[in-house]
């Protein structure tokens, strides 16, 4: 079975049999199952949204389109985009279940950043048969973690502990799902701290820890990015042992992009709607997955020259 690091270099690395406007279905596919968020963090694009949203997915929904994915030859699901899953703990385990039981996905995974995954809610994801929990730990100390991101420092000492409880579920239950941890890679004595914290913290609670570099959020994030003091990197290029070149993006052509509301976006950071490819409250998925405007914006993309389009503005373009 392949590593989460050789998942991720394989959703990012483009195969030959992509390189075109009008790919076949991603073997990848993130859905996201709740749009809201209870940090607010200031490298994150959803600091962007003007209104945050009220509703989460609806469940008849996620069915329909993930059954079409399925059948068009997804193998992979995230049950998370941008938003925080656990949010609404009831639905993202009937979207497991459904996933595994009922149309026999065959890779399941999710991120979090703990700090409301409790140990009940891990352990009915656990047993709907999740395959992947995955922790986001960017802040060293409460300290930090206050200022980038966002909330009160309460929330830093609760998901630390629910790392650990998630590692003491898998054990009592015997369950199969792999636990990782993947955190931002900052410079000097920052990087110091987060080892130290890392090796105290998180490593002893999951089978694997990476590093990803500080992305732009597709550009929208930067000004407050600035104001934190850290250098974004350009566009997402994946993680940081194994960087991808900017164009074409890998985003556009390797993984789907769902949101709480049903639409298909071209970006991996579209908080504000501005890469939407294709509506699946009315289409299919792969009539959106291959839709005009899709087809268009991967031919700039394999073009290099995404300038007129929505990707112009990108800071791994600039």
């Amino acid at each position: 079975m392949p590593t989460i690091t050789e998942r991720i270099d394989n959703t990012t690395r483009i195969p030959s049999g992509y390189l075109r406007a009008d790919p076949p279905a991603p073997k990848s596919v993130k859905i996201e199952v709740s749009p809201r968020c209870n940090y607010r963090c200031g490298f994150c694009a959803l600091r962007t949204r003007e209104v945050q949203p009220k509703w989460d997915m609806d469940f008849g929904l996620f069915k329909r389109i993930t059954r079409e994915m399925r059948d068009a030859g997804v193998e992979e699901v995230g049950v998370f985009y941008l938003g925080e899953s656990f949010m609404n703990p009831r639905l993202l385990v009937d979207c497991i279940a459904y996933l595994k039981r009922d149309i026999g996905m065959p890779y399941v995974f999710l991120t979090s950043n703990a700090s409301m995954s409790f140990p009940e809610a891990v352990d009915e994801c656990m047993k709907a048969g999740l395959d992947s929990l995955k922790w986001s730990v960017n802040a060293a100390d409460e300290r930090q973690f206050e200022k980038i991101m966002g909330v009160s420092r309460r929330l830093f000492r609760r998901a630390l502990d629910n790392i650990k409880s998630a590692r003491e579920v898998r054990s009592r239950g015997n369950y199969k799902t792999g636990l990782y941890a993947s955190s931002i890679k900052y410079d000097g004595e920052q990087q110091e701290k987060m080892e130290k914290l890392l090796t105290e913290r998180v490593r002893p609670y999951v089978d694997q820890h990476y590093w990803l570099p500080l992305y732009s959020m597709g550009a929208f994030a930067a000004k407050r990015e600035q104001e934190l003091g850290y250098r974004p990197t350009a566009g997402n290029q994946g993680r940081v042992e194994a960087l991808r070149e900017p164009l074409p993006c890998w985003s556009a052509f390797t993984e789907g992009h769902v949101t709480a509301d049903g639409k298909l976006s071209a970006c991996c950071f579209d908080a504000t709607a501005n890469w939407t490819m294709g509506d699946l409250t009315r289409q299919s998925f792969m009539e959106a997955w291959n839709s005009a405007p899709f087809v268009a914006l991967r031919g700039a993309h394999l073009r290099k020259d995404v300038g007129g389009t929505v990707c112009e503005k990108c800071v791994a373009y600039s």
